[in-house]
């Protein structure tokens, strides 16, 4: 027979299939509060639609958003107004990137695509001295707190889908139909790695099976 707690998680799975919600755009606002009121240059690796890349817009002379998807940065161009400073490549992260430098680099639920060191050697090559790395990134589950943290999100998921889609049913956003690869590296190798490549990086579990890690270059 199937237990109470079990019948429940699994309700609150349909629920929240039926009631989507972009968990990395959670974030946007959050990662503007870590950047200066104006600044030059941008580069959102792992672009995607666009969203976070024209955000960055209203604050900087240009902004650059690349992605390895052409169906996603098409959809992204299509997205974005002529007068808008934002523009959009298909590029990879690791060796197509524009050179900059850059006065911000942001990267949101795309890090753990890819070798995770060599990508954050990379961004702090393309880092103007100065400039600031934001990551959002995702991680896999393996400590109690880790667990504590992930059932502590469980409820505030399911309000936050039914409140951002007015109770009604949803097709996911975009960026979660995209990124479907899960997470490989646990929090705290993640954090021993960033602060080898990125001495003084910042780290921080979050909810919503997030983390994030904030870098300025010297």
């Amino acid at each position: 027979m199937t237990s109470l707690p079990h019948r429940l998680l699994q309700a609150l799975d349909r629920f929240n299939a039926a009631h989507p919600w972009d968990h990395n755009a959670h974030y946007h606002r959050w990662l503007l509060r870590q950047l200066p009121r104006r600044f030059g240059s941008a580069l959102d690796v792992g672009s995607g639609a666009g969203d976070l890349a024209r955000l960055l817009a209203t604050r900087a002379d240009e902004v650059r958003g690349v992605d390895s998807d052409p169906a996603i940065t098409a959809r992204a161009r299509a997205l974005t107004t002529t007068s808008t400073a934002a523009s959009f490549t298909v590029a990879d992260a690791l060796t197509d990137l524009p050179a900059g430098p850059h006065d911000v680099i942001t990267c949101v639920a795309t890090l753990h695509h890819l070798p995770f060191t060599e990508a954050l050697d990379t961004f702090r090559g393309h880092l103007a001295p100065g400039g600031t790395l934001v990551v959002v990134g995702l991680y896999r589950p393996r400590t109690a707190t880790d667990h504590l943290l992930g059932a502590a999100a469980v409820l505030p998921n399911a309000a936050l889908g039914w409140l951002k889609n007015r109770g009604r049913a949803a097709a996911p956003p975009t960026s979660m139909t995209a990124r479907t690869r899960p997470a490989d590296m646990p929090f705290a190798d993640i954090a021993e790695a960033a602060r080898t490549v990125l001495p003084g990086a910042r780290l921080r579990r979050r909810l919503f099976w997030r983390y994030t890690l904030t870098w300025r270059r010297p």
